[in-house]
């Protein structure tokens, strides 16, 4: 009796096992259209979709033209390398415009709406490697990859806006393009922010208002106090 048992268990496990491999076998099968054929789902009968307005093509060797359909149909922006984008000694950019239509100020009126984006898309795409308050110590640095250089350095205090925009949709030394990921006025937007980290480390004690001179002061004697 336990033989049968045995003998009925094993054959439903080779029936399951061969269910299993005809459900993968659908899985790598199933339906799909192929780069240019006809499809009745869309107006134009095509199944080929074209990018949407204001992408931007990168991924352009060989192999991407091939296994994706559009050699000869999208001709690639030509992007600068992504080697420095270098200073003059007056911390100028030498590389201006994209390619020469980059203002040398930020366009965009600096307003709370405006920080508050650059802020958020800073969180995203930047404070990674260039840290929360953009002295270069996010977490990729400090698990070994090379710090980016701290924003609150007098030559970058004195770069131009156009430098930053430059370097966020070329790239600068190991940091990569961000042009096919981050929109040209959310770009500004994270220039204003990233001035705004400049201007909280920077800012004359005189400029402030006499309530923020009273905090000012009241911090560093408490910093005073912890030391002695």
């Amino acid at each position: 009796m336990t033989r049968r048992i045995a003998t009925v268990l094993a054959c439903l496990s080779l029936l399951w096992l061969g269910g299993c491999e005809r459900a993968m076998h659908d899985m790598y099968q199933q339906p799909k259209d192929e780069p240019g054929e006809p499809s009745p789902l869309f107006a134009n009968g095509s199944s080929q979709r074209p990018p949407p307005p204001g992408a931007v093509v990168y991924s352009a060797s060989e192999a991407a033209d091939t296994s994706s359909g559009r050699r000869g149909l999208v001709t690639p922006p030509a992007y600068r390398s992504v080697a420095a984008v270098p200073l003059d000694q007056q911390g100028r950019s030498r590389v201006q415009g994209e390619p020469r239509t980059v203002p040398r100020d930020n366009p965009r009126a600096v307003t709370m709406a405006l920080l508050e984006r650059g802020q958020e898309r800073y969180g995203i795409y930047c404070a990674a490697c260039h840290g929360l308050d953009g002295r270069g110590d996010g977490m990729v640095p400090r698990r070994g990859y090379p710090s980016p250089p701290s924003y609150h350095s007098e030559r970058l205090r004195q770069a131009p806006d156009s430098h930053f925009y430059n370097v966020i949709t070329h790239g600068y030394g190991v940091m990569y393009p961000y042009a096919d990921r981050v929109a040209p006025d959310d770009r500004w937007a994270i220039v204003a922010y990233v001035r705004a980290l400049q201007l909280s480390q920077h800012l004359p004690a005189a400029q402030l208002s006499a309530a923020d001179r009273d905090v000012l002061a009241a911090g560093t004697a408490a910093r005073r106090g912890a030391r002695q």
